[in-house]
């Protein structure tokens, strides 16, 4: 299962650079929810998946499951939803004011 999880995670990481070095702003969010969502998996993966009892001491139970990845990836998801809503609101400012999405056309021209 591990082995599946971390291909997901390879691709998300692939198709979510693929992304940034797109020309539209719309292209380069979505690559960075997709680089976020990888990072989930690889956390998720990274702290083994297994199965056992909540983390609560109890002696008749011998093995526990890790609650750590889970704040974390609970954690990284909030900032990643307040990143990708930032972004968002940039990107739709930016289109607004200046007419376009491309990148080449908002960076400008330094003979004009």
């Amino acid at each position: 299962m591990e082995i599946i999880m971390s291909i997901l995670a390879g691709v998300l990481f692939t198709t979510g650079v693929y992304n940034l070095l797109q020309k539209q702003l719309l292209r380069i969010i979505i690559g960075t929810a997709l680089i976020s969502h990888g990072a989930h998996l690889f956390i998720l993966t990274m702290g083994e998946l297994k199965r056992g009892a909540p983390p609560i001491l109890d002696y008749s139970i011998d093995q526990y499951t890790d609650p750590l990845p889970q704040a974390l990836i609970l954690t990284s998801i909030v900032i990643s939803f307040g990143v990708t809503s930032l972004l968002l609101v940039l990107a739709y400012r930016a289109s607004k004011e200046n007419g376009t999405d491309n990148m080449d056309k908002l960076r400008g021209n330094e003979n004009d």
